[in-house]
């Protein structure tokens, strides 16, 4: 009776994930409107704001790529705002400052207060028209600005967002968060369809200045001080705008615990924000953001406890019946191998279950290729093989969902932290 129970459950989550992944791939299918360009005659001034905290081992290689954007030096201000590192960012800094006198970078150094106090620091300090920022660990591609800029054409975007892959994918870890990513972008370009997104990251995001000024610039204290933003841009009815002609890369943990560390920052910071915005969930003022994005990110972590639950238990509960009747023999293994007997029928098979996994395995297949696709990229490559695909589409999922549970603990807990 209780595994009937568990299946039904199971159902339930196949039948909701079948349903998102469905809704979106008749996104896919929806013409997509074209928004109005803005001319890049008379190029605008743009701030780029680059907050640090221990960045030692990348920020050289960050400052580098924005130094070499393709984009005029008099129209072009390099903000790095040192948060307390307590290693050599600073020198580090001083010395590519000192290399580049022709490069307008500022360096301003501060007390340890967190990421959203360092960027409002460098948003009243930013002279420009468009404010970016950038994460200290990611290295955008030459022509950035200029393929992202013109989509301000229309006054009520207020960010636009370039592709973000991962940066040298190198140990298995890194490869399932390559395809995670591509996954993640190809969504979130479905999203934008419906002026829906929920986040815009720290590498590389443009912002139009005086609206993020006007919002009253970053959240201090919030865990997921980009997330924060964006959802009062969509509480105001700006537009978020994803393109996929430009990628800017990022460095991906390398370790289970690094990663862990990263998605409890994550997660845990999206239920807060969406507490905070409450009001939007299930607004029809807001469209889908409020009607389906908001629900569906308050849900996922939900369905990923229920669902590693169900599978966990599907697994236990008959290794459980085993080992008891093995009790009753006094676990004669012996005499049950000498006598092996098979009692399988046909019949002994959940169908309904079997053919919901079949079929979502096959839409998460679909979904995979068609993400790769639009971003053109290959699916196999020299940095990705088949145990890689295979790890990400059957295994990685229950990493993540393992993650949820130290996530709820901390939530129901209260424990917070910074950076």
């Amino acid at each position: 009776m209780i595994l009937k129970f568990t299946n039904i459950i199971l159902f339930i989550v196949y039948i909701m994930g079948v349903y998102f992944i469905v809704f979106w791939l008749l996104t896919l299918v929806d013409k997509e409107k074209t928004s109005r360009k803005m001319s890049l005659k008379n190029l605008p001034k743009v701030s780029i704001a680059i907050p640090a905290y221990n960045e030692e081992e990348t920020i050289v290689e960050t400052l580098k790529s924005v130094i070499n954007l393709d984009y005029p030096k008099s129209k072009l201000e390099i903000i790095v705002i040192n948060d307390g590192s307590k290693d050599d960012t600073r020198k580090l800094v001083e010395n590519i400052v000192k290399q580049n006198t022709g490069d307008n970078i500022i360096l301003i150094n501060k007390e340890n207060g967190g990421k959203a106090s360092a960027l409002n620091i460098a948003l009243k300090r930013a002279k420009g028209e468009f404010f970016v920022t950038l994460d200290a660990d990611s290295f955008v591609r030459e022509d950035a600005l200029k393929k992202l800029l013109p989509h301000f054409g229309d006054k009520n975007v207020g960010v636009v967002l370039p592709l973000l892959k991962i940066h040298s994918p190198k140990n298995i870890l890194e490869r399932l968060q390559h395809y995670e990513y591509i996954i993640g972008f190809f969504y979130k370009k479905l999203m934008g369809k419906l002026n829906c997104i929920h986040v815009a990251p720290g590498p590389f995001s443009v912002y139009r200045k005086e609206v993020v000024t006007k919002l009253g610039g970053y959240k201090v204290g919030n865990l997921t001080e980009d997330q924060e933003l964006t959802f009062n841009l969509q509480k105001h009815h700006y537009k978020v705008i994803q393109i996929l002609d430009t990628i800017v890369h990022t460095k991906a943990p390398r370790t289970i615990k690094s990663l862990y560390k990263q998605r409890n920052r994550w997660y845990k910071g999206a239920m807060y924000n969406i507490w905070d915005y409450r009001k939007l969930l299930f607004n029809r003022e807001y469209g889908d953001f409020g009607m389906i994005q908001l629900p569906s990110v308050m849900l996922s972590g939900v369905l990923a406890l229920l669902a590693l639950a169900l599978v966990l238990y599907t697994s236990i509960y008959p290794a459980g019946v085993w080992l008891y009747n093995l009790r009753l023999i006094n676990f004669d293994f012996i005499t049950l191998i000498q006598n092996p007997v098979i009692n399988l029928h046909l019949l002994d098979f959940d169908y309904m279950i079997i053919v919901t996994m079949i079929f979502t395995s096959s839409l998460s297949i679909l979904a995979l290729i068609l993400a790769h696709k639009m971003v053109n990229e290959k699916i196999f490559h020299k940095k990705t093989n088949i145990v890689s695909v295979f790890l990400f589409l059957f295994v990685y999922f229950f990493v993540i969902a393992f993650m949820w549970i130290g996530i709820a603990f901390d939530i129901i807990s209260g424990r917070k932290q910074r950076w």
